[in-house]
Parts: structure tokens; sequence; C-alpha cells
């Protein structure tokens, strides 16, 4: 659970999750920050959190979205099956750089911050100071940082987590993995990013869809 910051530098994207076209503006400023990168690093998708803490279970329902969706482009490391958090993150980040030898990594977390910006997704260069917003001092992580504002911070912030509404973090998770899905099957192309046309039904949702429909 990273800390909302107003002194951070300005983001690279920012917009709440439920505005229109979300997703396809999301993929648009991913891919244009990461064609330079695909042909020399290995893109981490580190997504961290807990599924015992509703608030801060932004970053595994992603991983999990991710891989039910299917991306050839990124590696992606924290789902609900196994969650990246506070026990485990030095020892993940420690198998991501023996698993590839140039990792460029985007960490992802969830946020508390001000009243008015809760539903927010930022995306901004520098890594990320997970459990910031707990007092847990845990390691800097991330060569990009891709956060979501879920509830209110500043005071019993552990109550504010276990009551945030599982609602707002799974629509939101949902839309960041559509944006990053979308992405990817850019990147795959390496073609020169151009508007995305919104689509009523993507390809995204319907995997998704029947992935949870068959169990």
């Amino acid at each position: 659970m990273k800390q909302f910051s107003h002194s951070a530098p300005p983001p690279i994207f920012r917009e709440a999750f439920d505005t229109e076209q979300f997703a396809e503006k999301l993929a648009h400023s991913l891919y244009n920050t990461l064609l330079p990168k695909v042909s020399d690093y290995d893109l981490v998708i580190l997504c961290i959190g807990t599924d015992r803490s509703t608030g801060d279970a932004l970053g595994p329902l992603l991983g999990s979205h991710l891989n039910v969706a299917g991306v050839e482009k990124f590696h992606v490391y924290g789902t609900l099956d196994q969650p990246v958090h506070a026990v485990n993150l030095a020892q993940t980040v420690s198998t991501i750089n023996l698993n590839h030898p140039r990792p460029f990594i985007i960490a992802v977390d969830a946020c508390l911050g001000h009243y008015h910006h809760v539903r927010l997704v930022t995306l901004g260069e520098g890594p990320l100071k997970p459990g910031a917003g707990v007092n847990k001092k845990l390691p800097e992580v991330g060569d990009l940082h891709l956060t979501g504002i879920v509830n209110v911070g500043g005071f019993m912030e552990y109550f504010v987590l276990q009551n945030t509404r599982l609602s707002l973090v799974m629509n939101m998770a949902a839309q960041i993995a559509q944006g990053i899905w979308l992405a990817d099957q850019r990147l795959r192309q390496e073609k020169r990013s151009v508007p995305y046309t919104p689509q009523p039904t993507s390809l995204f949702s319907r995997l998704f869809s029947s992935s949870l429909s068959s169990k």
C-alpha cells in the first residue's frame, strides 16, 4: 500500500479509472513509454498487495486478470493465488533479477490519498515505496510505478483498507488490466501508436468472463 504524495514529479498519465476511454488512454501512454524499451529489456509487471485486505487487493487482482487475458510482452508477478506483499517482496525482486538479466519493472500498488483523488490511476517514472501508506519500511521497487487511489488516507489506514469497497477495487483492476492488455497488443506489432477506438465488448472482457464462468 503506497501513500499518495503531492510532491511526486509530474505523471506520465493520470485519470480516474471510470472515465470514458480510460483503458485506451492508459494503453496509449504505456505503449509510447515502453516501445523504446521492449527490444532491450524484459518488461515485468510486479503487482504488489494482498488478498487479505480489500483495499490492498488491487495488485493481486490485476495480476490475475493479466494471467487470464494472456500478455506476451510482459512477465507478471503477483496474483491472487501467489500475492507479492511485505513478507516476500524482497525475495520476489531477487527472483525477478535472477530470471531476467535486464528487467524493466512496472511496480503496481494501491494508494490512499485525498478524498477528491479516490479512483485516480497514475503512471509515473521512478520506483514505488510500498508500505508507506501504513508506515511499513519496504524496499523501493520499479522503473515505473502504476498506482490506484482506492480510499482516503491520513488516519486509521489499516481500518480504511479493510473497509474499502470491493466493487471499486475490482473495477479499477479490470480497467487497468484492459489498458495493459491493449498496450501488449500494440507492442507485439511494434507499430507507431494511434488513438484507440473503443469497442463495446473487448477481447479482454470476453476472455475474463469466460474464465469466471468456467470455474
